[in-house]
């Protein structure tokens, strides 16, 4: 980890703007005000649960980290900007598919979108980062062959994505004991 430079939040400062319009926007298209939200909620808390737990896992693989106070923030740092990416992945998937519970209807195409849009936005991400400086990998972090990025960050985004929407969906079925479906 290096120190943290103000460019380090231009994408995050716009993705996060483009997270909150989408979310106002389909906000106002929804039927279920009320369901729609609590999904929303239920996926950013996952979101950074899973996120946070995945970035300290792999803290050891990257150069100069260590469990200190100072690691564990920068990890926390970047678990946010984990999380504005899963609800813009989300947001974006939801004006593909014209449904905020596309999940429901998940099947081997939907699955195969959501692996390879998170894939190649993790290996932009980790590009962009790694030209930045904003961190470096350990010798111990596997790459992948060509784009030379960490194969754990990639498949953070490849992976948790998709289980987070599953969970979430799954305890908001629990919440509402009912089927939900369609809420435009």
């Amino acid at each position: 980890m290096n120190t943290i430079k103000p460019i380090i939040f231009l994408f995050p400062f716009i993705a996060l703007t483009v997270t909150g319009l989408l979310y106002f926007i389909l906000l106002k298209k929804v039927t279920g005000k009320k369901v729609f939200n609590r999904y929303i909620f239920i996926v950013s808390i996952l979101s950074f649960l899973l996120n946070f737990t995945w970035e300290l896992i792999q803290l050891p693989l990257y150069k100069n980290s260590v469990y200190d106070i100072d690691h564990i923030a920068f990890c926390a740092l970047a678990t946010l900007a984990d999380v504005i990416m899963v609800l813009l992945l989300y947001f974006g998937l939801v004006l593909i598919f014209k449904n905020p519970f596309w999940i429901n209807q998940l099947n081997g195409q939907r699955i195969t979108l959501i692996i390879l849009l998170g894939g190649i936005g993790a290996v932009l991400s980790e590009m962009r980062h790694l030209k930045l400086a904003s961190w470096a990998y350990a010798a111990a972090m596997p790459l992948l062959p060509v784009v030379k990025v960490g194969v754990t960050p990639v498949l953070q985004f490849m992976l948790l994505p998709l289980l987070i929407y599953l969970l979430s969906f799954y305890f908001l079925k629990i919440l509402h004991a009912k089927k939900i479906t369609q809420i435009f």
